[in-house]
């Protein structure tokens, strides 16, 4: 073979090789641009060193009781044995009696809780009738603790009036503190990621605090020992309200909070590996009638100054559709045609009938409530979900059963109109929230703080409830957050429960405007009705 002959068979091979690579990557591209994908999770690496010294620095505050702990391991041991860290395993026992669980947590505890000066008082003698107040800086016993491998959440709450520089207003309920303590923090595109201000006052404490305005909440974030830590407290950025505070009241409710953290317990783990991106699980058979708008899609000029929804490829977790039965309908609450409740002519009946399929995305719709993923910063925080239509067979409006999507723990406060159910795990940190359920049956079924739940149990019925009975269309609003170095952020549920309910229907449902296998392309038309109404107050939790 003459090398000429040689240079053109290699040539040939070469365009052989880029036309089957070329083939490999447009199958890919049309693949990839039909399915979903998992959100990438990063890893923090906790120093518990670093937690020991500190732990050992707040216990030398009681001379008496430090020699009652033990602080030396053998450091042959990798850093994630237990054994290495005896004191920490003596401070969980003390500690589990007053938060269970304590020591599950993959992140150092830091709960404003003085253990030192509670086995002080009670080496001297002090009377176990103390309230416990005295030795968590005048909070109230926990609201809700969980612990876990992810890390850790709790919820504190301080009485009205406190005193001691904190609001001079008496509210309606006791101010609320959320503290979370990660192990796992999720890479989303952040528009408004590190827009704070430095909280000059504790500084000195916490080097790296961050104070901040987002979603709803006034939070602090800081990282201590490789790990990342968000408190944060409900409250309104403008003027006060008679039952709701504003943010600059919640500021001495925070710092009080931050100044009496100590380190309350926690045991090191084998740490998870980052959890990449890649292709959610699918139904591979088709769905013979499930359909869908694309995410970002919303009702045109239905957007907070009439802008658009945001695209979102993400299956934030692998969830049971929250609803107990198909069908469900995926659409706009704050349409022209939300009135569910009242009858309606048989014309806009069959309208509603007729736009069951496909479903449409309304995250992004117009709302009062701040949601750094939608373009102009506001939204509707969730999508709304209805169940069987009124006036089909066998629908029962007020019988449609809510089930939790996921095993986890419920945080939710008496009265509260709204339930989460969060989710702990080695993979995920990650909060699902459900509205407009009648707060009493709530309340008589035990759908409150710290009670764990089992995927498919029952919580709720849909309804309708809204600050009041009949404040709202019959329906469930359904949101997902998920924990982030600004602490839980709203992240679009579409996709998730997309593929949610693809599993419960046993098929994988049809992109509208994207053909199928069999059938022609069909052209999406913008709705030409005109903009919905915004339906105030939605997303508020009290």
């Amino acid at each position: 073979m003459t090398p000429t002959t040689i240079r053109a068979w290699c040539f040939r091979a070469v365009l052989g090789v880029s036309w089957i690579a070329g083939l490999l990557i447009a199958g890919t591209a049309r693949l990839a641009a039909d399915e979903f994908r998992t959100p990438a999770v990063s890893v923090l690496r906790v120093d518990w060193r670093a937690a020991l010294d500190q732990l050992r620095s707040e216990i030398n505050t009681q001379p008496a009781i430090a020699s009652a702990f033990t602080f030396t391991g053998k450091r042959r041991l990798r850093p994630f044995d237990p054994r290495l860290m005896p004191a920490l395993v003596q401070l969980n026992a003390i500690t589990s009696a007053f938060f269970t669980g304590i020591g599950q947590s993959a992140v150092p505890v830091l709960l404003p809780f003085d253990t030192a000066a509670l086995l002080e008082a009670r080496r001297s003698g002090a009377p176990e009738s103390l309230t416990l107040a005295r030795y968590q800086a005048g909070f109230r016993p926990a609201e809700m603790f969980d612990a876990g491998p992810a890390g850790y959440d709790a919820v504190f709450a301080l009485e009205p009036a406190a005193g001691d520089g904190m609001p001079a207003r008496v509210f309606a309920q006791p101010v609320e503190v959320q503290i979370t303590g990660s192990l796992l923090t999720y890479d989303i595109k952040d528009p408004l990621a590190d827009k704070s201000e430095p909280a000059k006052a504790l500084a000195s404490q916490f080097p790296d605090l961050r104070r901040f305005i987002r979603e709803g909440y006034v939070r602090y974030a800081f990282t201590r020992f490789g790990a990342a830590y968000v408190l944060s407290i409900q409250c309104l950025d403008s003027t006060p309200r008679p039952k709701r505070m504003a943010c600059r009241e919640a500021y001495p409710v925070a710092e009080r909070f931050l100044k009496a953290l100590r380190v309350t317990g926690g045991l090191p783990t084998r740490p998870p590996m980052d959890l990449p991106a890649t292709f959610a699980e699918r139904p591979e058979a088709p769905s013979p009638d499930f359909s869908y708008r694309p995410s970002g899609d919303i009702i045109a000029n239905s957007g907070f100054r009439k802008q658009g929804g945001r695209p979102d490829p993400t299956a934030y977790s692998q969830i049971r559709f929250p609803l107990a039965k198909a069908p469900a309908y995926a659409h706009s609450q704050s349409s022209r045609l939300r009135r569910s409740e009242q009858p309606m002519p048989a014309a806009v009946d069959a309208a509603r009938g007729a736009a069951a399929y496909p479903w449409q995305d309304n995250f992004c719709e117009s709302r009062n409530f701040g949601v750094g993923q939608c373009a102009a910063g506001f939204g509707h925080q969730g999508q709304d979900i209805t169940g069987c239509l009124p006036g089909s067979d066998g629908c029962d409006p007020s019988r449609q059963a809510v089930v939790a999507v996921r095993d986890g723990v419920l945080i939710r406060s008496p009265k509260q109109q709204a339930a989460t159910l969060q989710v702990n795990s080695r993979t995920e940190h990650i909060r699902f929230r459900y509205m407009h359920m009648d707060p009493r049956r709530m309340d008589d079924d035990g759908v409150l703080n710290g009670r764990r739940v089992f995927e498919g149990e029952q919580i709720g019925v849909v309804s309708n409830y809204l600050d009041r009975p009949n404040g709202t269309s019959r329906h469930l609003h359904f949101d997902v957050q998920v924990f982030t170095p600004d602490g839980w952020l709203w992240v679009n549920p579409y996709v998730t429960l997309v593929s949610a309910y693809e599993r419960l229907l046993g098929g994988r449902g049809r992109e509208f405007g994207r053909a199928a296998p069999d059938q022609p392309a069909v052209a999406h038309a913008a709705p030409t009705e005109p903009p919905p109404p915004v339906d105030p107050g939605e997303g508020s939790e009290n």
